[in-house]
């Protein structure tokens, strides 16, 4: 299948998709916080901060895993994106990020995995240049991984929608 069709921009609450895997940004603690990170944490229940206060945190740009509890997906991988302006090399940290999520995806043998706008919230990273970076390393990834059917970019604001979905069209031209 073409890389393109296997990317899929969805404007949706996370927590609420059926899919193998949701990624969760997270800050580097793992035991919750503020948006997509409160909103999954909650949505899950507290065996998911059990399961992560075990885990002993993220650094930045690596990705850990866990069941979903009681989330629709069967797992949650946790990623810690780069603060923009405090981080040195976001954009080596934030494509880290994507690519250690999905290699996690592989090693678990997850077909469909979710992102969100990792790093486009409180860690003030500039949205269309972080959608660059996402589609970058997700297509780089696919390309040379056929184990993933579907990626879902999943936003939670019209603003978000736009950009993303200006970016995608913009690779789906490209690859044609």
């Amino acid at each position: 299948m073409r890389v393109c069709k296997r990317i899929q921009l969805l404007w949706e609450d996370i927590t609420r998709l059926k899919v193998d895997a949701i990624v969760n940004a997270a800050n580097s603690s793992l035991l919750g916080g503020a948006g997509v990170d409160g909103d999954i944490h909650w949505a899950a229940g507290s065996r998911l901060t059990d399961e992560c206060r075990h885990l002993g945190g993220c650094p930045t740009g690596e990705a850990r895993i866990t069941g979903g509890y009681k989330l629709p997906a069967r797992y949650v991988i946790h990623t810690v994106g780069p603060v923009y302006g405090l981080d040195p090399e976001p954009e080596r940290l934030l494509a880290a990020c994507y690519r250690n999520c999905l290699q996690l995806a592989v090693d678990h043998g997850i077909r469909t995995i979710a992102f969100p706008a990792i790093s486009c919230g409180a860690y003030r990273f500039p949205v269309q240049k972080a959608c660059r970076i996402a589609l970058d390393t997700i297509t780089d990834f696919l390309t040379q991984d056929q184990t993933i059917d579907k990626v879902y970019l999943v936003v939670y604001s019209a603003e978000h929608y736009e950009i993303y979905s200006a970016c995608l069209e913009t690779l789906r031209k490209d690859f044609a």
